[in-house]
């Protein structure tokens, strides 16, 4: 599948982009926001499922009674 790409022009942190393009291992300025961006959603989602773990969200699937009716 293509990914949607647009251009737009901002203004960036030459010291940001450089710390994170080392950490990321990225060699263009393009990788290392697309890079960056793609991590940052990541670690939302994973913070997003943690916090629904730690509000019981799933805490009914340790229970016998509810997992024998989700397989009738």
């Amino acid at each position: 599948m293509e990914e949607a790409m647009s251009r737009t022009m901002i203004d960036l942190d030459d010291a940001l982009i450089a710390e994170a393009a080392e950490i990321l291992g990225t060699t263009t300025k393009r990788a290392t926001v697309n890079g960056a961006l793609a991590e940052f959603v990541a670690a939302a989602k994973r913070q997003r499922f943690m916090d629904m773990l730690e509000d019981g969200v799933f805490s009914d699937l340790g229970d016998p009674e509810v997992m024998a009716k989700a397989w009738q």
